[in-house]
């Protein structure tokens, strides 16, 4: 089996994966949502803080399986390097101990693998990812041969989401919160600029479209001094409407360009389900197969890295 340690932001994660059959023995994760929320957004130092307590916490449950273990995963970039630490720390000391090899693994291909987690891997691929830290197109050939073919300008997808809410007063984490506003809200009601519409080129950029959002509160709290329940969701539905349509926009231009045979949607923000319905329907028009991660290993988590693990492990890939 594999131990793998995820610590990149903001949720402390251990997983164990049986490397022949791929079957996930073993996954927990703590996320601390709460502690940040009353900050608007992730606080490094405090997210480390936590991995401290939380690791250890979670690592004293998998003790039965370290007799089994053959090599020890962790995440090693990107992320918050302070919360990085943690893990990487932990995974060392592992390492020694038992004395079996360390595998270090990219964050975001792990999140290409949270499509394939107690599954065989499916290549190649072309993949959308979303989450708060990046927005990607990337073009993988295996785990070790992948390609970023367009990304954002600016800001990323879910992070937009996440400073939409704080302008609203809304709760941290932004996407689950604006998407559930966004469900009761008239997506119509206010007109806001889809970004770069005119440029062939592919790409993404969302902090116009943040400065559009920011302007129309602005407004209404002119007009009004506070804002209703109904502004609020209609803001929500508004943003988020154009913020997907973006996405959109750019992905129909690559399938005119290169029409892939697999298409897959990974990261925090692709549990967004108004995005997995649009995407859907392109890929069902373009005779693409989707792929899509379960909702609970969309946002970062150790299961996927002990996925992607394997194949380092297969492949005598020790750091």
């Amino acid at each position: 089996m594999i131990l793998s340690i995820e610590s990149s932001c903001d949720d402390s994660s251990i997983a164990i994966t049986c490397i022949k059959t791929l079957q996930l023995i073993y996954h927990k994760k703590i996320s601390q949502e709460n502690e940040h929320s009353i900050y608007g957004g992730v606080v490094p130092e405090l997210a480390s803080r936590l991995h401290v307590k939380t690791l250890p916490d979670i690592l004293i449950e998998c003790k039965e399986y370290f007799p089994s273990l053959k090599a020890i995963a962790v995440t090693n970039e990107p992320g918050l390097s302070i919360s990085l630490a943690q893990g990487i720390m932990m995974a060392k000391a592992l390492s020694l101990s038992l004395k079996i090899p360390l595998i270090n693994i990219n964050h975001l291909t792990g999140h290409i693998y949270s499509l394939f987690i107690e599954k065989k891997e499916i290549f190649p691929m072309c993949i959308l990812l979303v989450s708060g830290g990046h927005t990607q197109i990337i073009e993988a050939k295996s785990y070790k041969e992948t390609k970023i073919i367009a990304s954002t300008l600016d800001d990323s997808f879910g992070e937009s989401f996440d400073k939409v809410a704080k302008m609203l007063d809304l709760s941290y984490p932004g996407g689950p919160i604006v998407e559930q506003y966004a469900k009761k809200g008239d997506e119509n009601r206010f007109s806001l600029p889809i970004p770069l519409k005119q440029s062939s080129k592919i790409a993404f950029s969302y902090s116009g479209l943040k400065n559009a959002i920011r302007l129309k509160i602005e407004k209404l709290k002119q007009e009004k001094n506070i804002l209703s329940q109904k502004d609020k969701e209609d803001l929500c539905a508004s943003f988020q409407n154009i913020a997907i349509e973006h996405l959109l926009q750019k992905v129909t231009k690559l399938f005119k360009t290169n029409t892939p045979l697999n298409f897959a949607i990974v990261g925090g923000a692709s549990a967004n389900i108004k995005l997995r319905n649009k995407i859907n329907n392109l890929c069902h028009k373009h005779n693409t197969n989707l792929h899509l991660s379960k909702i609970k290993y969309c946002s970062d988590n150790a299961a996927m890295i002990g996925r992607l693990a394997i194949e380092y492990y297969n492949n005598k890939n020790f750091s």
